[in-house]
């Protein structure tokens, strides 16, 4: 049996070709130096934990065993994205086009990647790991189907997690989603309503006595 080689995150997220150009571009000192003293992350921290708790989207990125990359876009209601424990993430996958390129590529291919993209608040999560797919596990299955959410359930992705680190704000719009938008717009206009009977209620008031 093949036994898993333990790499620290930094050496999972940048290859000696990386390091190479960040030392030809003049970043690899600065890069050396956090690995040498907080070092890059690769257990979920209530940080991390909080981030996936408001996901609604996420991309996912494989490769097939030859390195043909693909990227495919998973969805649900906040918090789909669970966390099972320091270094496990999970998820309901939901049936689809059937094209099942994702679970092809895991399948001969573990290497994987979780991009979270929080447009509301200009912030990114990247996750560095290995990805499986559990089709035998009902119970499993079940616990991770979001409550109420009109999908059908086909299998499970477990992620676990060998780097993580986030990006700064720079280059990223500021996007609302509509759900958000309609709450915040219903406030407004329940103020607005409330004022405008305040202000009605103050006319009547002030008006003289015939």
């Amino acid at each position: 049996m093949t036994q898993t080689t333990i790499r620290a995150p930094g050496e999972v997220m940048f290859s000696p070709a990386v390091r190479a150009i960040q030392a030809h571009k003049g970043s690899r000192e600065s890069y050396a130096h956090v690995e040498q003293t907080r070092g890059f992350r690769h257990d979920v921290d209530a940080d991390l934990a909080a981030r996936l708790a408001e996901t609604t989207s996420f991309y996912l990125a494989t490769a097939s065993a030859d390195g043909q990359p693909y990227i495919q876009h998973r969805g649900g209601p906040k918090g789909f994205l669970k966390v099972l424990d320091g270094r496990t993430l999970a998820f309901a996958d939901y049936s689809g086009n059937k094209q099942y390129i994702t679970q092809g590529n895991l399948a001969e291919n573990p290497r994987a990647y979780i991009f979270v993209m929080d447009y509301a608040h200009r912030r990114r999560v990247k996750i560095w790991g290995t990805a499986r797919v559990v089709e035998d596990d009902p119970a499993l299955l079940q616990s991770l189907m979001p409550r109420g959410y009109k999908a059908r359930p086909e299998q499970v992705i477990l992620f676990t997690i060998e780097a993580w680190d986030t990006n700064c704000p720079q280059h990223i719009p500021q996007k609302f989603d509509a759900a958000d938008v309609a709450e915040a717009l219903a406030v407004r206009d329940t103020r607005i309503a409330e004022l405008e009977a305040e202000l009605a209620r103050l006319k009547g008031q002030s008006t003289p006595s015939v």
